[in-house]
């Protein structure tokens, strides 16, 4: 009898283990907590397409846009921890807007898990390429000369972006007008149509258009120049030392997720972002690649989200 039941067992488990599948045995949606043809929005198709394509999984982007990308961590949180649900975060959702939304749902560093860094991009300001701006000190004379005359856009109130903007007037001592957007579709169709004067842009959302003559880059807000634009100046070499404001996009699951399950989506993407041909792809909207662990990604999460504490406090910007 003894003998028997052994066998039974493992008959069962051996057809347990001929059923089971390998990760993903259904298509991964992929939220992205931005509109369509933003920087986020660019970043996350790329990283689905390549993932499909190589992988042979099937990854969807899904636009949960809204409240300075909030709405898409949101619903991150929410989702069920099965690994079929993740999103592409980024500084302005995760470490940002914590600090500025005083009823915020989530905690970025409890209710998500880090799963795999994209990317980092600088912000630029740009301005219409007949613009009468030529340089960023053009800007700063004319705001000196009629404090608030000047507007520049954002894709919305709360994000890395607009604090960059606000971080850059104060470092020059300058009044302008901040019009927020909901994404940076709307703000760059203004700029562009010239109802704004200037926007405060991700490179990947400006790319474009730089390339094809129609903005001009008048400086990057990173510590060191982009490699896209490298004859683009940054901020801290036109007299503002040590002036950095870059962000990051990262693919974060909701807390739980099996720890196997974050480990292989983890190495796909990091042997995605090896080969040339995503490099160059990354590169050519802007922004750079980098991979990194888990580990390394939840490590970058928690030490930005204590360092804008401070930057968000200092500059009293609040939503409600």
């Amino acid at each position: 009898m003894i003998r028997k039941l052994l066998t039974i067992a493992a008959l069962a488990l051996a057809f347990t283990a001929a059923q089971a599948q390998p990760y993903p045995t259904k298509p991964i949606r992929m939220i992205v907590p931005f509109p369509p043809g933003g920087g986020t929005d660019i970043l996350s198709r790329l990283v689905a397409n390549k993932l499909t394509e190589s992988s042979k999984w099937t990854v969807v982007p899904d636009n949960r846009a809204g409240a300075g990308g909030t709405i898409g961590i949101a619903e991150a949180v929410r989702a069920a921890p099965t690994g079929y649900d993740m999103v592409m975060g980024q500084k302005d959702n995760m470490v940002v807007a914590p600090w500025l939304y005083k009823n915020l749902s989530y905690d970025p560093t409890k209710d998500l898990v880090a799963v795999a860094h994209v990317a980092y991009t600088p912000v630029v300001i740009v301005t219409r390429s007949d613009s009468k701006f030529k340089t960023l000190a053009d800007v700063v004379a004319a705001a000196r000369a009629a404090p608030d005359s000047i507007t520049y856009g954002s894709p919305g109130n709360g994000t890395t972006i607009h604090l960059a903007g606000e971080i850059f007037k104060s470092a020059a001592n300058i009044k302008m007008r901040h019009v927020p957007y909901k994404g940076s579709n709307a703000a760059m169709m203004d700029v562009l149509a010239g109802n704004v004067d200037l926007m405060v842009s991700s490179l990947p959302s400006a790319m474009s258009q730089i390339q094809g003559g129609k903005l001009r880059p008048l400086a990057v807000t990173s510590a060191r120049r982009s490699s896209s634009l490298p004859d683009v100046p940054t901020v801290a070499e036109l007299g503002y030392k040590g002036f950095d404001v870059s962000t990051w996009y990262g693919l974060f699951m909701p807390a739980g997720t099996p720890k196997e399950i974050v480990t292989t989506v983890n190495a796909e993407v990091n042997r995605l972002l090896a080969t040339p041909e995503m490099k160059a792809a990354i590169i050519a909207q802007g922004a750079e690649p980098q991979a990194m662990t888990p580990q390394e990604l939840q490590t970058l999460l928690k030490a930005d989200y204590l360092k804008w504490k401070g930057i968000v406090q200092a500059s009293g910007a609040t939503i409600e």
